[in-house]
C-alpha cells in the first residue's frame, strides 16, 4: 500500500482529527492551569509548622508520583462516583463526566511534580533572602508570596517545564476512558480506514509540533524571566 495522507482531508476524517486536537488542548489547558494552582497550594500547606499537614500533604504528593497516571484517571472515572453522594453523580452525569474527571486527575497528577520542583527551587533560595523580607515588615507569608515563590519559579522554570511536556503527552492516557481527544480519534480513524500506518505517522507529527512549540515558548520564557541571582 503506497504511503498517502490525502484521506486525511477527507471532510469527515479533518473534522475528526480537528476535534480531536481541540480536546486535547482543551484538556491540556485545563489540566496544567489547575495543576499549577494546585501546587501552589501544596507548596504553602508544606510551609505551615503543623506536622500533620504536612505529613498528609507529603502523602498526597507521593501517591500522584507514584501511582501511573492511567490508573489515577481510572480511579477517578470509575471509583469517585461510587463514593459521591446521588445529587452530586447525578450533577456529573449531565455534563462531560470523561472529561471533567481526566482533567481533575491529570491536574492532581502533575501537581504532585510541580509542587516538589517549586519547592526545589525554594530550597536553592539563600536564607538571608527570607530574612531581608522580614526584616521590611512582611508576615512569613508575605514573604513567601512576594519574594521566594517568585524567584523559586523562576530557578524551577526547567524541570516545570519538562513536566509541562509530560502532562501535554499524557493528555493521550484519557482515551481509555473515552475522552475524544487526539489519539481516540486517530484511532476512530485507523479503525474506519485501515490505514495504521498513514494514520498514526499524522499524529505522530501532530504531537511532536505541538511538543516543540511548547519547548520553545518555555525557552522563550525562561530567557525573559532568569532567575534574580545567581547561586
Amino acid at each position: 500500500m503506497q504511503f498517502d495522507l490525502s484521506f486525511l482531508t477527507d471532510g469527515n476524517y479533518a473534522q475528526l482529527l480537528w476535534q480531536g486536537v481541540q480536546t486535547t488542548f482543551r484538556l491540556f489547558a485545563g489540566a496544567w492551569l489547575l495543576g499549577f494552582a494546585v501546587s501552589l497550594v501544596l507548596v504553602c500547606l508544606r510551609s505551615v509548622p503543623f506536622k500533620p499537614l504536612q505529613w498528609l500533604v507529603a502523602a498526597f504528593v507521593e501517591y500522584h508520583r507514584n501511582v501511573p497516571t492511567v490508573v489515577q484517571i481510572m480511579v477517578w472515572y470509575f471509583g469517585m462516583p461510587q463514593i459521591l453522594p446521588d445529587g452530586i453523580r447525578l450533577w456529573l452525569n449531565r455534563g462531560d463526566t470523561e472529561f471533567m474527571f481526566a482533567l481533575i486527575a491529570l491536574a492532581l497528577n502533575v501537581s504532585g511534580y510541580m509542587s516538589e520542583d517549586i519547592r526545589s527551587g525554594l530550597r536553592a533560595i539563600p536564607a538571608t533572602q527570607g530574612e531581608a523580607a522580614r526584616s521590611v515588615g512582611l508576615s512569613a507569608w508575605g514573604a513567601l508570596r512576594h519574594v521566594l515563590v517568585p524567584q523559586a519559579l523562576r530557578i524551577g522554570v526547567p524541570p516545570l517545564i519538562n513536566r509541562t511536556l509530560i502532562l501535554f503527552k499524557d493528555t493521550s492516557l484519557a482515551m481509555v476512558i473515552g475522552v475524544a481527544e487526539l489519539t481516540y480519534q486517530v484511532k476512530a480513524i485507523e479503525n474506519l480506514t485501515f490505514r495504521s500506518f498513514e494514520v498514526f505517522a499524522a499524529s505522530t507529527a501532530l504531537y511532536l509540533m505541538a511538543s516543540l512549540a511548547l519547548m520553545a515558548l518555555g525557552a522563550w520564557f525562561a530567557r525573559r524571566y532568569p532567575p534574580a541571582f545567581r547561586g
